[in-house]
């Protein structure tokens, strides 16, 4: 921080000087740059090797289409001449001929604007799957969606990643579409209106002062200096559209959190009477929203007064300035609605950013957001590269071996040092210790959950893992689909269902086992660990992990869920993280993690002499 930074922030009545604002403003610009530099490097693996097979074909479909919809414009313009010169002369059957061609030409744009629509939305469709697919493979994989969530562990704006991926993304890749189509045809059509505005206006000269003042292509003169003035006033005004719009798409986001969070927590929030607080959080939250859409309502209301305003003019000016050549004769009525026309398209073409400003600004606010996310998986990714990855392999003769592993934070701070230890098939292994030594972080690199650091994690080749977190996870949907999970609810029976929660002391739930129900928020902890246990029993893996699995349990019930484990998988490996003396009994091997200066080390190994099968 520094010191101008941080009188700013002890008195707010000093500001920061214009220097160090324009500073900060260059700053803020050259990121927003970056990010969008990085969205499109992103992006662009559609037409990539690798890519979606349609990649090139819709683009061009797309242009063939803008270039025949040109065709089309054109033969309307040329039509409007034709049948205002008719009408001038009261010509009744050039009229009639006229009012035939135009349904031709009005069948043939209908027909140009389905297809370009099916192919824009098409490539739309098709764009946003793959990029979608691309980003939830990156933050899925290695546990990403896991490691973002960490507080502290890797910087960067990466909040609400899912709102980001399943909303940001669809307007980032639907709007880029629609803009590149957009300006193609504005600069196409501009091009070939102007033209024809140059050879039906001509020149205009008058007198001013005793001068005579001659003016080349009046008409195109006149739509560039209007179309200036109209978009400099757009871009004017509209200057803070893009990082309003940032603010309030991110305001939203939050605000989406904070409710879901209210949803999922609500046991604990009734319990503790947390009503009023969560109340305050909610309105504070909302308050933010209500702020952001003002300040959006205020840049809408600037920009809808710049666009209306050009909307209104730009079909009366052309005639306005058509209008002294028309009574002097030099005009045809015809030429007049001609120019019009013409000047009419000109101006949409050239005000193409007037009308489409607030969209650009929420597409750049949605780029924006994907590149973020995609910024923290490159930093999560450079991170295992800078800091070392834990490497994995298969190996024999034992279930699990650690060798050397050292298990650092992103930065490189270790946190377990040099764990070295070969834990055989069927062995129990209790990893004690006190708080903050690393347990759970060590457990989460033996899974794989965690990948910085040095050293090597084997696991018997052909084995099944399966990692018990003190939170058991219970998925959407019924209570078999929570049972069988992660395997598909189709994997068990209802009768093997039905037998492994009546073993876990769940058998009050049998009868609802095919019933959809919200069993995360219906469920105690107990009963979720309790669940847990009953997946370990139907899977039946050839390693257990243990991480505080039985903290919600009382000891009867802790005692009976281990019996119950080591009982029905007596040929499976057990390893378990705990702080309660008492499942010593259930264990053959007691490994002891203390901490250290320079990060915590196993100081002892012992074979218990009071495991559970003596005891019984």
């Amino acid at each position: 921080m520094t010191a101008v930074d941080f009188q700013h922030q002890e008195n707010p009545k000093i500001r920061a000087s214009p220097d160090v604002e324009q500073i900060s403003q260059m700053a803020n610009s050259r990121k927003r740059r970056l990010l969008l530099r990085r969205f499109w490097k992103g992006a662009a693996g559609f037409w990539l090797r690798g890519g979606d097979r349609l990649s090139w074909l819709l683009p061009a479909a797309i242009f063939a289409t803008v270039l025949l919809g040109l065709a089309t414009s054109y033969g309307i313009n040329i039509w409007n001449r034709a049948i205002f010169d008719a009408l001038e002369k009261r010509d009744a059957s050039t009229v009639v001929f006229w009012s035939i061609v135009y349904f031709p030409l009005l069948a043939a744009s209908v027909c140009l604007v389905i297809a370009q629509v099916y192919a824009r939305m098409t490539m739309q469709r098709r764009w946003r799957a793959w990029l979608n697919n691309h980003l939830l493979d990156r933050w899925i994989a290695h546990g990403r969606y896991y490691q973002l969530d960490l507080i502290g562990l890797i910087g960067g704006d990466h909040k609400n990643p899912e709102y980001r991926i399943a909303d940001d993304v669809r307007v980032a890749t639907e709007s880029s579409v629609e803009f590149v189509t957009g300006i193609t045809t504005a600069v196409l059509s501009a091009a070939m209106f102007i033209v024809v505005l140059w050879a039906i206006g001509g020149a205009l000269s008058f007198n001013l002062g005793g001068f005579t003042i001659y003016i080349p292509g009046f008409l195109v003169v006149a739509a560039v200096i209007y179309a200036v003035l109209a978009s400099g006033a757009m871009a004017f005004i509209g200057r803070r559209f893009v990082t309003v719009s940032e603010n309030k798409n991110q305001a939203e986001a939050e605000y989406r959190y904070v409710l879901t969070r209210l949803r999922e927590h609500g046991e604990s929030i009734a319990v503790l009477g947390g009503e009023a607080e969560e109340r305050s959080a909610v309105d504070r939250s909302l308050s933010t929203v209500l702020r952001r859409w003002r300040e959006i309502l205020g840049q809408t209301i600037r920009t809808t007064i710049v666009s209306q305003t050009s909307g209104y003019l730009a079909p009366v000016l052309p005639i306005i300035l058509c209008a002294p050549k028309f009574l002097d004769g030099s005009m045809t009525l015809g030429e007049v609605m001609q120019a019009a026309s013409a000047f009419t398209i000109v101006q949409f073409a050239f005000n193409w950013l007037v009308d489409n400003y607030p969209r650009l600004a929420d597409w750049t606010a949605s780029a924006r957001r994907v590149a973020s996310l995609m910024v923290s998986l490159d930093a999560l990714e450079d991170a295992e590269n800078r800091v070392g990855r834990i490497e994995r392999g298969g190996t024999a003769g034992v279930a699990l071996r650690l060798g050397h592993l050292s298990v650092t934070l992103e930065d490189g701070t270790v946190v377990v040092k040099d764990a070295e230890v070969a834990i055989a098939r069927g062995e129990r292994v209790l990893v004690a210790g006190e708080s903050g030594t690393g347990k759970s972080t060590l457990v989460r690199a033996i899974a794989g959950l965690w990948p910085w650091g040095r050293g090597r994690v084997e696991v018997e080749t052909g084995a099944k893992m399966l990692l018990m977190p003190q939170r058991a996870y219970v998925p959407i949907g019924t209570l078999r689909r929570a049972v069988t999970y992660p395997r598909p609810p189709e994997d068990k029976s209802i009768d093997e269902v039905a037998w492994a929660l009546k073993l876990v002391g769940l058998d009050h739930l049998i009868e609802r086992i095919e019933e959809d129900a919200p069993w995360d928020q219906m469920l105690s902890g107990g009963e979720k660990q309790r669940l847990a246990f009953a997946r370990i029993l139907l899977h039946r893996p050839n390693i257990v992990v243990l991480d505080e699995a039985t903290s919600a349990l009382d000891p009867v019930s802790q005692e009976h869920l281990m019996e119950l484990l080591t009982k029905e998988l007596r040929a499976t490996t057990i390893v378990s993280v705990a702080h309660r003396p008492e499942l010593e009994a259930f264990h053959d091997r007691k490994i002891t993690l203390e901490r250290q200066r320079m990060g915590a080390r196993f100081v002892t190994d012992i074979h218990l002499v009071h495991s559970h099968d003596s005891a019984l």
